[in-house]
């Protein structure tokens, strides 16, 4: 066996965070650099590790989705950050939605006390070449940081924008306008809901895709993750879109009136008191005066207290399908492993699978091993198989999701839900084997 080094993680985001833990447990001294509250972000708030600045939201936790399944196999593999998921959870319906605030701080808490975690609250402008590292900087990678992947691939920025969505205090919704209800009820009525008529919908669409937008910069060119997509550039599609996306009525009966809505807002708790609600699917690059004359016309927002303003900023990725293996390591320096949105495997979830697989496969590395590679038949497997695999024209980011998982065999299932399923219950079954293979 051979002897156990030193690590250096970049970053305590999820992606960090996770990794940092798994090695840790595992005896390994880490190293952990995060650069906040020194230097921030465009849209981190806090100091706390694990910060979600997007969605409160990880996803629905079935096993018939593809995201839910991620989480399952992150479960299986005891992942921390899952563990803190479930012990932070708001009510979201089948949705893993957990306490922004409350999560953050359990994730710093645990890593603060692993005694082999060494913290350190600067910037690491500087890759260390012959040492074990796991760069984990996030899709907000500091300029310097940023150079210094750049000089170490060889390679050019790729990125996209990605945006955030608004969060309102509960107390300054009014209730006698807005009612709860899960779609088709399907939970037991987590969701805050405020309901329009035909004419409401049609005067907030107007003033929505009029409204002025904060400026991107003009020599970079707007690429917009879809599963991101802000609001107003949504709507920009036609009248209707909203109405088939966040704004769908359908599911949902409102008892303050006879007629169904036309369209309806969702709210969902943001913060485990439930005192914070954030605006489901209005992640939105409108300016800060715009975003609050606008939601203002909603039902039941009309004296809204914003907290925090919806923000658009730039997300950074690599080439994965040319730079790394299936282990996350660089095809260049089998020491240097990434993890994270960086890698372009996009979301929360898929930021701690990649954490979680990257710190598993560097201390395999480290003991001399076998690397430990899940097949696609599971949802981590099939997201890493994307994001590494070669011979893509143009790579995007994509997060879990079924069509990249591989197919059943034999005759077709023809239900979408009972076929999500059995894939589903398919790489638990392949999990319980393979996780055997892990080294502790």
């Amino acid at each position: 066996m051979k002897k156990i080094e030193e690590v250096v993680v970049i970053g305590a985001g999820l992606a960090g965070s996770e990794a940092a833990y798994q090695l840790a447990k595992r005896g390994v001294k880490v190293k952990l650099y995060e650069m906040r509250p020194k230097k921030n972000t465009e849209v981190h708030t806090g100091d706390k590790f694990g910060e979600l600045v997007c969605s409160n939201s990880l996803g629905s936790n079935l096993l018939s989705n593809a995201s839910g399944l991620m989480k399952e196999e992150l479960r299986m593999m005891g992942s921390l950050l899952v563990e803190i998921a479930d012990e932070t959870r708001v009510p979201a319906g089948q949705a893993l939605a957990v306490g922004r605030e409350e999560f953050a701080e359990m994730v710093t808490m645990r890593l603060e006390a692993e005694e082999n975690i060494e913290i350190i609250r600067e910037e690491l402008t500087e890759i260390p070449k012959d040492s074990y590292v796991i760069i984990a900087s996030g899709p907000l990678s500091s300029d310097g940081i940023t150079d210094e992947i750049l000089k170490l691939t060889g390679g050019t920025n790729l990125y996209f924008y990605d945006a955030v969505a608004p969060i309102v205090t509960l107390e300054s919704i009014d209730q006698e306008k807005v009612y709860y209800q899960s779609r088709y009820d399907k939970g037991d009525g987590e969701y805050i809901n405020c309901g329009m008529t035909k004419e409401e919908y049609e005067n907030f669409y107007h003033e929505l895709i009029n409204a002025e937008r904060s400026p991107l910069k003009t020599f970079e060119e707007e690429k917009v993750f879809e599963a991101c997509m802000p609001v107003e550039k949504m709507a920009s599609r036609g009248e209707k879109t909203l109405l088939f996306g966040p704004l769908k009525p359908k599911g949902l009966t409102n008892p303050h009136k006879t007629e169904k809505d036309y369209a309806v807002v969702q709210l969902r708790q943001d913060d485990k008191d439930g005192k914070l609600y954030n605006l489901v699917g209005f992640q939105t690059n409108l300016k800060w005066g715009e975003q609050k004359r606008v939601f203002q016309m909603i039902p039941g927002l009309e004296n809204a207290d914003f907290i925090r303003y919806g923000v658009m900023h730039r997300n950074t990725f690599i080439d994965s399908t040319k730079l790394l293996n299936k282990s996350l390591n660089l095809k260049t320096n089998e020491k240097i492993f990434f993890a994270g949105q960086i890698t372009g495997g996009e979301g929360y979830v898929a930021a701690m699978a990649t954490g979680m697989m990257s710190a598993i496969n560097l201390y395999h590395h480290m003991l001399g091993e076998k690397e430990f590679v899940l097949e696609d038949l599971t949802s981590t497997g099939s997201i890493i198989n994307y994001i590494t695999e070669e011979g893509k024209k143009e790579f995007q980011p994509m997060g879990p999701n079924f069509g990249i998982v591989r197919a059943l065999e034999g005759p077709r299932v023809r239900d979408k839900r009972d076929r999500n399923t059995a894939l589903g219950e398919r790489s638990v079954e392949y999990m319980k084997e393979k996780i055997k293979e892990i080294k502790y």
